[in-house]
């Protein structure tokens, strides 16, 4: 492990953090961990948290079906774990309702944020504790503005980076002057996604409303309320 991790120190420049996985009993063989990174490789994709720099995709090799039970077990077991310690690169979302499928959810209401001079139209769904938004949405093409505090300059410029991150990894899609979110996206706050989205702060939980006309923030603490 430490020769692997020198030489990706002086080859690799795409990370800056190590996730290392092993067995208390020390059982894992080395046809074991070629499955669970050929599986590994798969699920990263399938989850779209991440962009894989990884440039091969190993088959997956022959192992005996008990085994095989074992490693799917174990890849579980990662998917439960890994999202606690912050590392959520394989945590799969459930099928979420999106714009492009139409497919209907026991989730929490569709919000839907519209500015029409902007020609903005999105739609969003708090999804397995996350904010996310939905496939199809249309949203601003990129982030333009700029501040006069320092304060503001900079959160602009975080703002604008984030979009432009987006565009590169083919989350949003930019056509025609319009930027349309190409899957099903996670941000971190209602209101993150709003700035994205309209290209200008935003208070998410107030923009954020349902078809009954309740915003988000009011959804968000109806228990609370009650």
């Amino acid at each position: 492990m430490a020769d692997r991790l020198r030489h990706h120190l002086r080859d690799k420049e795409f990370w800056d953090r190590v996730v290392v996985v092993t067995s208390k009993d020390a059982n894992l063989t080395k046809s074991h961990g070629r499955y669970l990174e050929s599986r590994l490789i798969v699920l990263a994709p399938e989850a779209g948290r991440v962009t894989l720099e990884n440039g091969t995709s190993p088959p997956v090799p022959l192992l005996p079906e008990a085994d095989r039970s074992d490693m799917n077990e174990f890849l579980a077991q990662l998917q439960i774990v890994l999202p606690v310690l912050g590392v959520d690169a394989i945590r799969v979302r459930p099928v979420t309702p999106s714009l492009v499928t139409g497919i209907s959810s026991a989730h929490s209401p569709t919000f839907t944020l519209r500015d029409v001079k902007a020609r903005v139209d999105a739609l969003a769904q708090q999804i397995d504790s996350e904010f996310t938004v939905l496939a199809g949405s249309t949203v601003v093409a990129e982030w333009s503005r700029t501040g006069d505090a320092e304060s503001t300059r900079k959160s602009y410029a975080a703002y604008r980076a984030h979009n432009e991150r987006l565009i590169a990894e083919g989350v949003i899609a930019v056509e025609g002057g319009v930027g349309r979110i190409t899957r099903d996206h996670v941000f971190a706050s209602p209101s993150t996604a709003g700035a994205i989205i309209v290209g200008r702060t935003c208070n998410g939980r107030k923009e954020w409303v349902s078809t009954d006309g309740q915003t988000f923030g009011v959804w968000e603490t109806r228990d609370v309320a009650q």
